[in-house]
């Protein structure tokens, strides 16, 4: 299962990573979103992949590290006020330049 879990988080930054180096705004707010994803998931694998794992000490034999996923909820709200921000900014650049380049050529 971890193994399935690296790969799948290693896709999702390979493709953050593609999108961020497009010259496009849109591409690289995109890629920026994916990379987050990965960071989240990444955290959240920190706290070790346990099924049917009580969050809460004494409900169960094996339990689940709740710090990761208290970092989690705290990036996803930094990610989403980020992404809002990054965006409303690739949308005033398209207004002042006229185009959707990130380098501001109209080639």
């Amino acid at each position: 299962m971890e193994t399935i879990y690296a790969i799948c988080v290693g896709i999702i930054t390979a493709g953050g990573v593609f999108l961020v180096l497009r010259a496009y705004t849109f591409a690289v707010v995109l890629g920026l979103t994916l990379l987050s994803y990965a960071v989240n998931l990444f955290l959240f694998a920190s706290g070790r992949l346990v099924i049917n794992g009580a969050a809460i000490l004494g409900e169960s034999d094996v339990y689940a590290d709740p710090l990761p996923q208290a970092l989690v909820l705290t990036a996803i709200v930094i990610g989403f006020a980020m992404t809002a921000f990054a965006l409303i900014l690739a949308l005033r650049a398209r207004a002042d330049l006229g185009n959707d380049q990130v380098d501001g050529d109209k080639d």
